[in-house]
């Protein structure tokens, strides 16, 4: 089944895996980046989904896929075309309706399909499975419409308007393809040159065999990735890692208070309490059912560089845990509502804390600088 070249193929395309960079596999966006794109109206939308198709390798790889062995024009339009139709219903439609899948999981779904269209380049189910390949239209189409989903989770992590959501969708969506078309012609004119050449056949086995070892890796990244978003409450209270999660406090005095809030549709909030250094908190919250995006943490009083130290980020419709602020400021949570729906949140908290939602001033200690009043995210304070 396999030849000598089949075996030299295999071994240069592992060889060229491991020498290449280490392609960053985090997901998200700084508060910097979403907020330059907030403010930047449908031109921002459409040059951050132009820059993401562009350094989406995994997307890349697939296209290289697609027009591996595509000489005429119209094929090529033809199965890019396919791609381009599935990709944009799946797009526009996750991201109009709030339909969200875990990103390591849809990613890792991506590196497959990956494997599938350099597999097939190879002619891998004649050859090794004995059996007839399904109709590659068909099936680009059908991966076009997973690929879509990747796109949806990047363009979700923002908080998107609903009075220019379609405007914000359809401009990401124009400048993915943008990307695509300028990556697809670099491609194409890097194919046609070697296509010439003798060695175009060698190249070929090398360059499909090396796809399924990357798609396989990016696979195996994104599934230990998706592990630990799963398991993440396996951690256990508010600790994120021994590094920057604040001391437990023995016990957590004082009378516990309800607080309750109202998340907008696809809004974002901020609720923040003020704690002197070693003042404890304890807290629980929970939603009434929806899932939010969170991230607790606090912001040293009198910073004035914007930075914060995050003790959990996660996702879910509830979290309880205990603090001993680690300094003096501000400590508290930012959510994200990704749903076509109002969120109600119900907070309780007990401790050493200071409300900053009631109109009062923080009393500090005559040593400590006033807290930070500027917001990244809108707050109830």
């Amino acid at each position: 089944m396999f030849s000598l070249r089949h075996y030299g193929a295999f071994f240069v395309g592992a060889l060229i895996l491991f020498m290449l960079p280490d392609f960053g596999f985090a997901h998200g966006m700084s508060e910097e980046e979403k907020q330059s794109i907030i403010e930047g109206g449908n031109m921002s939308y459409l040059w951050l989904g132009a820059t993401h198709m562009l350094s989406g390798y995994d997307h890349l790889a697939f296209v290289f896929g697609i027009i591996f062995f595509l000489t005429s024009f119209r094929d090529i339009a033809k199965y890019v075309t396919a791609f381009t139709l599935g990709h944009s219903v799946t797009l526009i439609f996750a991201t109009f309706n709030a339909i969200q899948i875990n990103y390591y999981l849809i990613d890792a779904v991506i590196a497959l399909s990956v494997c599938y269209i350099a597999f097939a380049n190879l002619d891998g189910f004649r050859k090794y499975l004995n059996v007839n390949p399904p109709n590659m239209l068909v099936m680009i189409v059908s991966l076009g419409l997973i690929h879509g989903f990747g796109l949806s989770t990047r363009l979700q992590q923002l908080p998107l308007s609903e009075d220019d959501l379609l405007a914000n969708i359809i401009s990401f969506n124009i400048g993915v393809e943008l990307g695509q078309i300028s990556a697809l012609a670099v491609m194409l004119i890097g194919i046609a040159a070697w296509r010439k050449r003798e060695s175009f056949s060698l190249f070929s086995v090398i360059a499909n065999y090396t796809l399924i070892l990357w798609g396989l890796y990016l696979f195996m990244m994104q599934m230990h990735g998706y592990e630990h978003t799963v398991n993440a409450d396996e951690l256990g209270g508010t600790q994120v890692s021994v590094a920057n999660a604040p001391e437990k406090p023995a016990a957590v005095s004082g009378e516990e208070e309800t607080i309750r809030l109202t998340l907008p549709a696809r809004g974002e909030m901020e609720y923040k309490l003020y704690l002197e250094k070693g003042g404890s908190l304890g807290f629980n919250w929970e939603t009434n059912g929806a899932e939010l995006y969170y991230d607790f943490h606090g912001e040293p009083a009198g910073d004035k560089t914007g930075s914060f130290q995050s003790y959990r980020t996660n996702s879910g419709s509830t979290d309880q845990g205990e603090i001993a602020a680690p300094f003096s400021g501000t400590h508290g949570w930012y959510w994200k509502n990704s749903q076509s729906s109002e969120v109600e949140i119900t907070l309780n908290v007990r401790g050493d804390y200071q409300r900053l939602d009631q109109g009062k001033k923080p009393q500090m200690k005559a040593d400590a600088e006033e807290p930070a009043t500027a917001k990244k995210h809108d707050s109830l304070f």
